[in-house]
């Protein structure tokens, strides 16, 4: 296997999927859907739903009612993102290497245009019922049903205020009211604001193809191994990372006077406990017994990443 041509197919293929979802023409309310496809389209590695289409296929996953948590969970990422480019927020004026969405379209419109991908994600995960496969047995309808309705309450429960949500609400306020930050609150942002939605991509890949508790209580703790990794691995980059690979501007944190994993500890210490939690990720991901070398190798390459 050619990694790098397989990840590129997976992409590909979930950037039909988050496309095919989005709304055609809205009118009167055409701009706010302009700032939202510009957010959606600037970029972007899809990682959520590929991996989360990854853990379905592992599953033994086939059918089509994935494609809309695809699309969903991607809408959800790119809200926040949008949402967290803001003056009030970060105030980030590249993302991805292009403009921010506010900076082109504005911070009433930006504004609106995170809270039209939060909704539309409601719109289009509820869709999954529509794919449930024709001519099934009754008794096998109401299983694929009952799998969409604990896949939709995963979903949205991690990027609410026990996810998402709650990790940046804590990031916020911590940094606007100048409130100290220690490794239990650092931890807590991490593992909410980043570690969530990759647990929620995993889960619900798990969820959605049949997978037993154990192994989607193991998946949620493989996504935040990654996930904590992951975020440790942004706040590295944001000291020694290269501008042009990343395609963002490096030192912010510094510049915000922003605690991250690497003010807290160093980047000896960063990059150790970064190297340990994906160690730990790769060991969970193969106890299950389930081979996937895409997806372990997709993995090790988001925690090694340069990018």
């Amino acid at each position: 296997m050619i990694f790098s041509k397989e990840l590129e197919i997976r992409t590909s293929f979930a950037e039909g999927v988050v496309l095919k979802y989005l709304p055609g023409d809205a009118g009167y309310a055409g701009r706010v859907l302009e700032a939202a496809a510009y957010s959606l389209t600037a970029g972007g590695k899809r990682l959520r739903p590929v991996l989360m289409r990854e853990a379905f296929l592992m599953f033994g996953g086939k059918e089509e009612y994935i494609e809309p948590f695809m699309a969903a969970l991607e809408y959800i990422h790119n809200y926040s993102l949008v949402h967290d480019d803001l003056p009030a927020m970060d105030n980030d004026l590249l993302r991805r290497g292009k403009e921010t969405t506010h900076v082109v379209f504005g911070d009433g419109m930006a504004t609106l245009a995170g809270d039209c991908l939060l909704n539309l994600s409601f719109e289009t995960a509820l869709k999954a019922f529509d794919l449930i496969p024709e001519g099934i047995s009754t008794e096998e309808r109401q299983r694929v049903t009952l799998r969409i309705i604990r896949a939709l309450k995963i979903l949205f429960d991690k990027a609410g205020i026990n996810g998402m949500l709650g990790g940046q609400s804590a990031d916020v306020d911590s940094e606007k009211r100048g409130l100290p930050i220690d490794e239990k609150k650092l931890l807590f942002i991490h593992r909410k604001k980043t570690a969530a939605l990759i647990e929620a991509a995993l889960m619900t890949g798990a969820v959605l193809a049949g997978a037993e508790e154990k192994d989607v209580s193991l998946m949620e703790s493989l996504g935040s191994d990654i996930g904590i990794a992951f975020q440790i691995k942004d706040d590295i980059l944001d000291v020694i990372g290269d501008e042009k690979k990343l395609g963002k501007h490096v030192g912010s944190d510094a510049e915000n006077d922003k605690v991250t994993y690497v003010t807290l500890y160093g980047l000896d210490r960063s990059e150790e406990d970064q190297r340990r939690l994906s160690g730990a990720a790769i060991e969970k991901l193969d106890s299950l017994g389930r081979e996937n070398v895409f997806l372990r190798e997709l993995v090790l390459s988001l925690v090694n990443r340069e990018a």
